[in-house]
């Protein structure tokens, strides 16, 4: 079953790659949707995939990049979108 979630990484998360290692972590694992730096200093993702493959995504972010500090990661969970691929927006 396909889920949506909502995703917010807080912590020294921008500046060290954190957009881009994630989209490459999601294409690898096989979800959809987008990744962005919010105006606060965090990170925000949505992504729609199956249960484990998004479970899987969720474990990274928890560590993210070599030189992130991931201090906090908040999910929601709202409707499917219909993403077609992951990108990195503005």
């Amino acid at each position: 079953m396909v889920k949506h979630y909502n995703i917010t990484i807080i912590g020294r998360v921008q500046g060290v790659g954190f957009r881009y290692s994630a989209r490459s972590i999601a294409r690898i694992i096989g979800v959809c949707g987008f990744v962005k730096n919010t105006y606060d200093r965090a990170v925000y993702i949505e992504v729609e995939g199956e249960t484990d493959k998004l479970e899987e995504l969720l474990r990274w972010c928890h560590q993210g990049p070599d030189h992130a500090k991931v201090q906090q990661v908040m999910v929601t969970e709202s409707d499917v979108k219909g993403f077609v691929a992951f990108e990195i927006i503005a």
